[in-house]
């Protein structure tokens, strides 16, 4: 079969970990890397033997479907034109910085007929599909992922820069929709909140409780969740789950869920290629990244309700 060819427009440091599973792809061929920045383009393509681009509208003709790994806020605007160019496009999560532009991303993958895949990543963790098979009703979550301080993705809140992983894989596990928010954050280290304490509760009665922070001395990404006889633990990083069942005779057993470790950017790039190869739908589509992008937004919003209700208290009440 034909290898597809794939550009990456972006080439920091997300950009480029595309660049690499791209290049390794048996699949694939790496069409062109792109970036404004001339020099960091020509790096990352000289590298791999490909085209270094500055501007993501020369792609036409050169390449079958691209990456977009750029800053959220230039998803909308180079997505839509090149699905209106012709190109599949697998674009890094959040899918945009607001509603209207993940709308007009959707709209343009449906006029086009492109593949439009959000990535998404830990729905392609190997430890999250085990889970997922052994999911059947989800009532009480508790979610913690903690990382240590980063200059990176500082132009957006924690809650759009981790949170909304747990948030796509909870809203994909849990069959009901969303009935109430209730959020706390704070600012530590940046001008955005860089440590968020959230619970969500769905029109069936379940119940998530999410802790993300960016400023932690430790690294953590830990699921656990609770449904009728049973508790299941997950380990994003470990790829491993473990349930815990309660049997008839009130006796504990325990399953270890060990799949096979692989790569989650690498088992998301095979999944996309197989939705350009048969033009079906992605598992993380446009609808599905719009939806994460919206509770993540309303948790913002609650944020701010929040941050506005300690400020007046402190104005009011507090003396050193």
């Amino acid at each position: 079969m034909k290898k597809i060819r794939v550009a990456v427009v972006g080439a920091g440091q997300f950009g480029r970990n595309h660049v690499r599973v791209i290049a390794q792809s048996p699949r694939a061929d790496l069409a062109a890397v792109v970036d404004l920045d001339a020099a960091r383009a020509r790096e990352a393509a000289e590298a791999h033997g490909c085209v270094a681009l500055t501007d993501y509208r020369d792609l036409p003709g050169k390449a079958d479907a691209a990456v977009l790994a750029l800053p959220t806020h230039a998803h909308a605007e180079a997505g839509c034109a090149l699905m209106e160019a012709g190109l599949d496009v697998l674009v890094e999560k959040p899918i945009a910085h607001d509603l209207g532009a993940a709308d007009a991303l959707v709209s343009a993958a449906a006029a086009t007929g492109r593949v439009l895949q959000i990535g998404h990543l830990e729905r392609f963790n190997p430890g999250v599909v085990a889970l997922r098979e052994a999911v059947t009703l989800p009532l009480f979550f508790e979610i913690h992922r903690l990382s240590v301080f980063s200059p990176r993705s500082l132009d957006v809140d924690v809650v759009l820069d981790l949170m909304i992983h747990d948030i796509d894989v909870l809203l994909s596990l849990v069959r009901s929709g969303l009935q109430e928010i209730r959020a706390a954050g704070i600012s530590v280290l940046s001008p955005k909140v860089d440590i968020a304490s959230v619970r969500l509760q769905f029109r069936n009665g379940c119940v998530a409780n999410m802790t993300a922070s960016r400023v932690s001395t430790e690294r953590v990404r830990k699921l656990r969740l609770f449904q009728p006889r049973q508790y299941l633990s997950l380990d994003y990083t470990r790829q491993q789950a473990v349930v815990f069942t309660v049997g008839e005779d009130r006796r504990i057993s325990v399953q270890e869920l060990k799949p096979g470790p692989a790569e989650p950017l690498q088992v998301q790039f095979d999944a996309f290629l197989d939705c350009v190869e048969r033009r079906s739908c992605p598992q993380v589509d446009g609808t599905a990244g719009r939806r994460s992008l919206e509770v993540a937004l309303d948790i913002l919003d609650k944020i701010k309700e929040h941050s506005a209700l300690v400020a007046g208290a402190l104005e009011s009440g507090w003396k050193p």
